[in-house]
């Protein structure tokens, strides 16, 4: 199967979009489907409890809180 993503190197450590919120530099979700998604992730994964994701006041993205 050939490979779809070519710009991405494979040796290359993934560092996703954040913004500053408060004192906390957050990971940005550009949808709020994918925050949600990555909110089940972390919950499975890491057993971090009910996350729940907002709207960035400070942009047009989404955000995950343990609050």
């Amino acid at each position: 199967m050939a490979n779809r993503n070519k710009h991405l190197n494979p040796n290359q450590i993934y560092e996703p979009e954040r913004c500053w919120v408060g004192d906390n530099h957050k990971i940005i979700y550009h949808t709020r489907e994918e925050a949600e998604l990555a909110a089940k992730v972390a919950e499975y994964d890491h057993n971090s409890g009910p996350l729940s994701v907002y709207k960035c006041d400070y942009g047009d993205h989404y955000h995950l809180s343990s609050n």
